[in-house]
Order: C-alpha cells, then sequence, then structure tokens
C-alpha cells in the first residue's frame, strides 16, 4: 500500500487576456490581494490566435504571464479558479468580460490549466471546475499536447515556461536548503 503524503508545492501562474490596458494595475492590486506577491509579470503581447474573445472583450486583447513569488499547494487549484471567475466579474463591464484569467500550476514535469470547460481528457476538481495538462516537460524542454492551446503551442511560450521553471527549481532548491 502506498504512503499518503502531501504534494510538493507548485508555482502559481496566470494566463492574463484584456483588452483595456486601463484595467491592469487594478487588476495586479487585486491579485496582490487575492494570491500575494508577483515574482514576475511577462510583456503584452497581442493576442492573435483566435478572434474567440474579441467581440466580448470589446477588442483585440493582449497576453501577459503573472507569476507568483509563493509557492501553493496544488489541490487549490480548483479554488483558485473559482476565486479568478470572481475577479473576473469584478471587472465586468455590463455582463462581458474585460478580462479572462487562467489559473495553473507549474512543476518540474509540467503545467496545468484550471478551467470550466470538460472535454475528455480534463479531470474533475469540484465545483464545476476541471484541470487540463497543457504542457509536459519532457526531453529538456516543455512539449505541447494534442490539446494545447495555440499560443501555449509557440516556441516564444514554451521557452518562457521552462524559465519559470528553471525559477521554480531554484526556488525549491533554497527552501530544501533552509530546512
Amino acid at each position: 500500500m502506498g504512503r499518503l503524503c502531501q504534494f510538493e508545492l507548485q508555482k502559481l501562474v496566470m494566463g492574463v487576456l484584456s483588452s483595456d490596458e486601463s484595467l491592469h494595475e487594478r487588476l495586479i492590486e487585486t491579485l496582490v490581494q487575492r494570491f500575494g506577491p508577483i515574482q514576475e509579470e511577462s510583456e503584452h503581447v497581442p493576442f492573435l490566435f483566435t478572434d474567440y474573445y474579441n467581440k466580448e472583450m470589446g477588442g483585440q486583447p493582449f497576453r501577459c504571464f503573472i507569476v507568483f513569488k509563493d509557492l501553493v499547494d496544488p489541490s487549490l487549484l480548483a479554488t483558485i479558479k473559482l476565486e479568478t471567475n470572481e475577479i473576473e466579474q469584478l471587472f465586468a463591464d455590463k455582463g462581458n468580460r474585460k478580462i479572462n484569467l487562467d489559473p495553473g500550476i507549474l512543476s518540474a514535469g509540467s503545467f496545468i490549466l484550471a478551467t470550466t470547460k470538460n472535454r475528455s481528457h480534463r479531470i474533475p476538481l469540484h465545483d464545476g471546475i476541471y484541470a487540463e495538462t497543457t504542457l509536459i516537460y519532457h526531453g529538456h524542454c516543455f512539449n505541447a499536447l494534442p490539446w494545447t492551446y495555440a499560443d501555449y503551442r509557440t516556441e516564444a511560450f514554451r521557452t518562457l515556461f521552462e524559465r519559470y521553471r528553471n525559477d521554480y527549481l531554484q526556488q525549491l532548491r533554497m527552501l530544501e536548503n533552509r530546512l
């Protein structure tokens, strides 16, 4: 019989889509209040992979990633997604989202996103939230899977996540050295 143990803490990475840069400072303040200090924010790049969000957001959104300093228990991913859904509603205008938040957890071996949409490859967590392995680390790099979103498939994003992974591993080593 296997022994039960605590999950290894993981890195919280938040994908952000928004077409309104004027909301960004307030969003950052809200995210810090909910999830703690930010370690890093990626550059804002145009989201050109689909026009799915354009109408709702009132224009073409930008994409950025926010990496939080504090490590999290991965079993909290569904709870975090429920909180980000609440934050999206805080910023909504007449029922239309102005911000889309996609929380995920980064480990040494994968990046897992939380979602409300059920698909055959997604694992139910709780309260209508599912988990999807979006990237796997294999062969010294992150690799996409058949269902990985187009932006996460790009070499630029996979390289960015490899850097986040290196930072995460260094943070884990520092924590282990303190024990």
